[in-house]
């Protein structure tokens, strides 16, 4: 196994609910032993390219020509999926 996954945690800011998201995924990726460096981003940013990154989590919709594995992050803010999104989460790190 390489070095620690890279995940990129986006937002309409980059502020706010990038940082709500980022605490639960660090939490978990803790939890399941996944090694993860995390770093948040607006949104517009992705256009500048997001290919140093093992996944990219985000709360709002992504721009088109993003390839990099993607996760919804809305049901870190609802409540509502958030096992499904882990699980998602898990997978597609151990995809890459």
């Amino acid at each position: 196994m390489g070095g620690p996954k890279r995940i990129l945690i986006v937002c309409g800011t980059g502020i706010a609910t990038s940082t709500v998201v980022a605490r639960k995924v660090e939490e978990y990726c803790r939890e399941q032993g996944i090694e993860v460096i995390v770093d948040q981003a607006k949104v517009m940013e992705t256009l500048r390219g997001v290919e140093d990154y093992d996944l990219v989590i985000s709360t709002t919709q992504l721009p088109a020509g993003v390839d990099t594995p993607s996760v919804n992050g809305l049901p870190f803010l609802t409540g509502v999926g958030v096992d499904q999104a882990l699980q998602e989460i898990k997978e597609k790190l151990s995809a890459s």
